[in-house]
């Protein structure tokens, strides 16, 4: 059998994942378990995502007792007030989180190549086809997450209008960079602008939301929901709930048959209170559950909920073959689950040793998936940015994915869903291309006096343009159905599919182009 290497015309591949034997198999063969491996890797992404918003919920909901005293009657007024601010902890904790796959992956990929005048291709390559992926594909699955019918829009409009600005900024400071100041070449100064202007982007939001003089926009702006995501009920929990007045919250249901929660459909662990009774009935089950239960037996349920083939949404299914193929699924995952299990329980330090745990994790895989890739373009030939822009970006984007469609169908606004998608694409360039680029940069200076070299800046170039013409036309997709259906997701089911599939094909303009370019067929 003729080897792939040879067809195609390039140097057979010596390299190897786990042992040296390999590269004795057929570089056909060897390209298929790659991409197998790769794809296990995303799956592994997928179900650390979700202990990853376990973590940062809790981090948000973290609360502070402010004591009010009346100067008048000298009594004393308690309250409790969040933390954390909406918009910072959209553009900080939401935003940074989901995209630290690919700030990882750079970042890995910028250490190996500390001591080479040129930067490595896979980090900044992935990062602009992640925010192809945020931009497109993601809004293309918002939109059509909510029910038929239900809108859901941007209550914010003049935070989102920051964040837009910023991000659209950050490709247009790119190609700056890379085309006008100093072609093919970043100096330290120009890494460290970018970096600093994450900064500034906080601010900036931060002075819209609060609404600070001068500087921000005269926009009225809608309430947004008290929490980011309402509450879930653990499955461990449940059980509790259960045993707990259980003929009391049927006869509250039977009351009240007209009421029911719209969040709890589309969770897997739905959300049993509504009405003030049954929230009552369900606070005491609560107290009484975290004030029993100690965290070792908390942390030892994880590992037993991760070893649980089949949950009370798999009982239900009564078609055989769509159980069997829930369980192959789950099997599929019990080998993550089982060690994402070892990430502490939420309830410790308000979540965020959790919160930190799980963005250690993402960083492991993130370094696998680096290794599997370079495997994959030895081994194949192909070039690779061309596998940074389409398979590398579209599996570690998928925290952004599942993170923007929670959003989605569970908030009663469009503002987490939408500000994730934008704020990511700028924290992918000031962070995600700024801190490796501002790593190599500053070696390089120390050790050789030299800047750092963009192999490929044509390319990169060339993709920034397209990028930004395309999404041109995706904000003003998402302007008109502002100004017609008066959201910008949801609404009427034909249009939200013809909006999807609008999205999806601006995508595949960009990868296609993008492709064609860094391969030089144009």
């Amino acid at each position: 059998m003729i080897p792939l290497s040879s067809i195609l015309g390039y140097e057979k591949c010596d390299r190897y994942l786990i042992f040296s034997g390999e590269s004795a198999l057929g570089d056909g063969f060897r390209a298929f378990l790659y991409f197998l491996g790769l794809a296990y890797c995303f799956i592994g992404l997928s179900a650390i995502t979700a202990r990853f918003f376990q973590s940062m919920e809790n981090v948000v909901k973290h609360t502070r007792k402010v004591v009010e005293v009346d100067p008048v009657t000298k009594t004393e007024t308690i309250r409790h007030e969040k933390v954390w601010n909406y918009t910072v902890a959209d553009i900080s904790l939401l935003a940074f989180g989901t995209s630290f796959p690919q700030i990882s992956l750079a970042t890995i990929d910028a250490i190996q190549n500390m001591g080479n005048l040129y930067a490595g291709g896979l980090g900044p390559g992935t990062l602009v086809g992640s925010a192809a992926f945020d931009l497109f594909p993601i809004h293309a699955i918002c939109v059509v997450v909510p029910k038929a019918g239900e809108l859901k829009k941007i209550a914010d409009l003049g935070v989102w209008l920051v964040e837009l600005f910023w991000s659209f900024w950050a490709y247009i400071w790119l190609y700056i960079i890379l085309e006008v100041w100093t072609p093919n070449v970043v100096t330290l100064w120009e890494a460290l602008l970018t970096v600093l202007q994450y900064g500034l982007l906080l601010i900036h939001a931060y002075a819209q939301d609060k609404r600070w003089p001068y500087i921000s926009l005269p926009i009225a702006r809608d309430e947004r929901p008290e929490d980011w995501v309402p509450e879930e009920t653990p499955y461990f929990k449940q059980e509790v709930y259960q045993k707990m007045n259980s003929s009391e919250i049927k006869h509250v249901r039977e009351e009240n048959r007209d009421t029911f929660d719209i969040f709890s459909i589309h969770s897997e662990n739905p959300t049993v209170p509504q009405t003030d009774d049954e929230a009552e009935i369900l606070d005491k089950a609560k107290e009484t559950t975290l004030e029993d239960t100690h965290l070792l037996t908390i942390w030892r349920q994880q590992f037993v909920d991760a070893l649980r083939l089949k949950n009370p949404e798999a009982k239900k299914l009564k078609n055989t073959y769509l159980l069997l193929v829930r369980i192959f699924w789950q099997l599929l995952l019990l080998p993550w689950r089982f060690l994402f299990a070892f990430v502490p329980p939420c309830q410790i330090a308000h979540g965020w040793v959790s919160f930190i745990c799980s963005l250690l994790f993402i960083s492991g895989i993130a370094y696998i998936v680096t290794k599997i890739t370079e495997l994959i373009s030895c081994v194949t030939g192909i070039n690779g940015y061309v596998i940074a822009f389409t398979a590398l970006a579209s599996g570690t984007s998928w925290p952004d994915l599942v993170a923007s469609k929670i959003a989605a169908e569970r908030q009663k606004t469009a503002d987490s869903a939408i500000a994730n998608i934008t704020c990511s694409n700028s924290v992918n360039i000031y962070v995600g291309i700024g801190v490796p680029w501002l790593i190599d940069t500053l070696y390089n200076f120390i050790a050789y006096r030299e800047p750092l070299r963009i192999q490929s800046a044509g390319g990169l170039s060339f993709s920034l343009i397209v990028f930004f013409c395309t999404s041109v036309g995706c904000i003003s997709v998402l302007v008109f159905r502002r100004i017609i259906f008066g959201a910008e997701l949801g609404g009427p089911r034909l249009w939200a599919w013809i909006t999807c599939a609008f999205f999806m094909l601006l995508w595949i303009i960009f990868v296609v182009l993008s492709s064609l370019k860094v391969s030089g067929f144009i």
